[in-house]
C-alpha cells in the first residue's frame, strides 16, 4: 500500500502538467469552432488564435516562474488551477458580449481583439502551471535538467493529447460549449485534489464565488446553448426557414456563411446565379449524353444533385461531401430523400477521386469554394489533371469561384491553372457586366472540346428550357483579361490562395 502511495505521489506532478497542458490545447482548438459562427474561419482567424494563445502561454511561463520563486507551495498551484477553471468558464458568457463590443472595429483588429478577449487570460493562467510544478519538484540542482526535461516532455505530451482528442473526438461528440465547461470543471477539480486550495481562504473563496457567478450567468443567459443546430468537426451547421421569392425556403448556414437556399418541395428552385449557370451547363450535357454520369465536389444544400435527380432520373449522381453531418442535415431538413439515388461519399474529394475509374464522368461540378474558406488542394494543377482524367472525351468540368473580375488574383490564377490542363477554358456569369469589378461568383469551365453559348442554348431549348442565363466572356475581352496581368499557376507546392483572397475577405467583412 505504501509503495502504491509513493508511486502515485511521484506521478502527481506529471499528471498535473499533462492535464493542464491538454486543457490549454483543448481551448486553442475549440477557439476556432467558437469563433467560426462569429467571424468565420480564415487565415486571419487561425493566425490570431495561434498568436494569442502562444503569447498567453509565453507570458504565463514568465509570470509563473516569478510566482514560483516567491510563493513555492501547493496552495499557489491550487489557486492557479482554480483561476484557470474560472477563466475557462468565463469564455462562454464573453462570446456574445465581446462580439458585440468589437463590432464597430475594423475586421483585422476585431479578430485579434475578440480572440484576445476570450482566450488570452485562460492561456496565460495555464501557462503558469508548469513553472510552479517544476519549482515544487526541483530539490537537487545536480539533477535540474532531468527534472525540467521530464516535466516539459510530459507537458508537451499533454498538449499533443489535447489536440488530437479535441479534433477527432470531443467537438463532434460533445460540442464546443460542453467541452469548455468540462475543461473548467477538470481544472477546478485538480485545484482541490492536488492544490490545497482550501488553505488560501480569501483567494479560494473569491475565485469559487466568481466561478459560481460565471456558471449561473452562463445558464441564465443561455451562453451554454450552442448557436449551431449541429456541430461537426468541420462546421457549425444551422438551418432556418424564411420566405423568399413567394415561397418558403430553408437557409443552410455553414459557420458564418449562408451556403444554400432550398425549397424542399421544389428541387428545381435555385437562388444563386452560379447555380443557374450550373443548371444550364448540366442541361447541355444531359441533352448530349443521356443518361449522364455526374460527380459533385461538395454537397452543401444538395441543390444541384437534387435538381439533376429530378430532371434526369436515369443519371448516375455521386457527391463528394467531406462532412457527414452536412449530408445528415440535408436529409433531415433540406429535402434530400433517404432513398435518393444520389450516392454520397463522406470523404475529401481528392482522396475519393484516386479510387474512381478514368474516363467515367460526363460532368464534374466543383462547389466547394467561397470567399472565406477555400480548400486549396482542390485548386491546383495536379488536381485539375485528376479531374481531366476522370472525364469522358467530351466531358465538362465547372467550378464556382468568388472573386473580383479585374483586381482579383484568385480567379486569374484558377483560370490559368485550368488552362494548363484543358484546351478550352471559359469564364461564365449570368449577365454581361464584364467591365464590372464587383465581388461576384463566376463559373470557370474546362473541356477538351469547344463550347459555345449557341450550342448550350440550343440544347436547353431542346430540353424545354427556352432561356439560358449563362453568358460567356467575349473571346476578345477574355484574351485581354487573361493576359492583362501575370497570374501564377497553382500547384501542390505553391498555392497562396489565402493571400489572394485576403483583400476580398477584408472587404466582405
Amino acid at each position: 500500500m505504501n509503495v502504491l502511495v509513493r508511486v502515485l505521489t511521484s506521478l502527481r506532478p506529471y499528471l498535473i502538467v499533462f492535464t493542464a497542458s491538454a486543457c490549454g490545447l483543448i481551448i486553442e482548438i475549440v477557439a476556432g469552432r467558437i469563433l467560426a459562427p462569429v467571424i468565420g474561419v480564415s487565415l486571419y482567424t487561425w493566425t490570431s488564435i495561434i498568436g494569442v494563445v502562444l503569447a498567453g502561454i509565453s507570458i504565463g511561463n514568465y509570470v509563473g516562474g516569478r510566482i514560483a520563486d516567491r510563493f513555492p507551495s501547493t496552495t499557489t498551484l491550487g489557486v492557479i488551477l482554480l483561476a484557470g477553471g474560472v477563466a475557462s468558464a468565463g469564455i462562454l458568457p464573453l462570446v456574445d458580449l465581446a462580439s458585440d463590443a468589437f463590432k464597430p472595429v475594423p475586421v483585422l483588429p476585431r479578430i485579434v481583439l475578440l480572440t484576445a478577449a476570450l482566450f488570452f487570460v485562460p492561456s496565460l493562467i495555464l501557462g503558469m502551471v508548469t513553472p510552479v510544478v517544476i519549482k515544487l519538484n526541483l530539490r537537487d540542482l545536480a539533477h535540474a535538467g532531468n527534472v525540467v526535461g521530464k516535466i516539459y516532455a510530459v507537458s508537451t505530451a499533454g498538449s499533443i493529447f489535447g489536440t488530437f482528442i479535441t479534433g477527432f473526438v470531443l467537438i463532434q461528440l460533445l460540442g464546443t460549449r460542453s467541452v469548455v465547461l468540462i475543461v473548467s470543471l477538470v481544472l477546478v477539480a485538480m485545484a482541490f485534489a492536488f492544490g490545497s486550495v482550501w488553505r488560501a481562504r480569501l483567494p479560494g473563496i473569491g475565485l469559487s464565488a466568481i466561478l459560481a457567478g460565471v456558471i449561473s450567468f452562463s445558464v441564465l443567459s443561455d451562453a451554454l446553448d450552442s448557436p449551431c443546430q449541429v456541430e461537426s468537426n468541420y462546421f457549425c451547421i444551422k438551418v432556418r426557414a424564411t420566405d423568399l421569392d413567394d415561397r418558403e425556403v430553408r437557409v443552410l448556414s455553414l459557420d458564418a456563411l449562408v451556403h444554400s437556399y432550398v425549397d424542399v418541395d421544389d428541387p428545381t428552385y435555385m437562388r444563386y446565379s452560379y447555380e443557374k449557370v450550373f443548371a444550364d451547363l448540366a442541361t447541355f450535357v444531359g441533352a448530349r449524353e443521356p443518361p449522364m454520369n455526374v460527380l459533385f465536389i461538395g454537397g452543401g444544400g444538395y441543390t444541384m444533385p437534387r435538381f439533376l435527380e429530378t430532371a434526369y432520373p436515369n443519371s448516375t449522381l455521386q457527391v463528394a461531401e467531406i462532412d457527414p453531418e452536412v449530408t445528415r442535415v440535408a436529409i433531415e431538413y433540406l429535402g434530400l430523400g433517404r432513398n435518393s439515388r444520389i450516392v454520397t461519399h463522406n470523404e475529401d474529394a481528392r482522396t475519393l477521386m484516386q479510387g474512381l475509374a478514368p474516363g467515367t464522368f460526363d460532368l464534374i461540378m466543383g462547389d466547394a469554394f467561397n470567399d472565406v474558406s477555400v480548400p486549396y488542394h482542390l485548386t491546383t494543377l495536379e488536381f485539375n489533371r485528376s479531374v481531366r482524367d476522370l472525364l469522358t472525351e467530351d466531358g465538362v468540368y465547372a467550378a464556382n469561384i468568388v472573386d473580383k473580375m479585374h483586381s482579383g488574383k484568385f480567379l486569374r490564377a484558377f483560370e490559368k491553372t485550368m488552362r494548363q490542363v484543358f484546351p478550352y477554358v471559359y469564364v461564365l456569369r449570368d449577365n454581361d457586366l464584364w467591365a464590372s469589378n464587383d465581388r461576384y461568383t463566376f463559373v470557370v469551365v474546362g473541356s477538351r472540346l469547344p463550347l459555345s453559348h449557341e450550342s448550350i442554348a440550343i440544347a436547353n431549348l431542346m430540353e424545354g428550357k427556352p432561356l439560358v442565363v449563362l453568358r460567356f466572356m467575349p473571346s476578345e475581352s477574355f484574351r485581354r483579361w487573361s493576359t492583362a496581368e501575370t497570374a501564377v499557376v497553382l500547384t501542390d507546392d505553391f498555392v497562396p490562395v489565402d493571400g489572394m483572397l485576403a483583400p476580398l475577405f477584408l472587404e466582405s467583412r
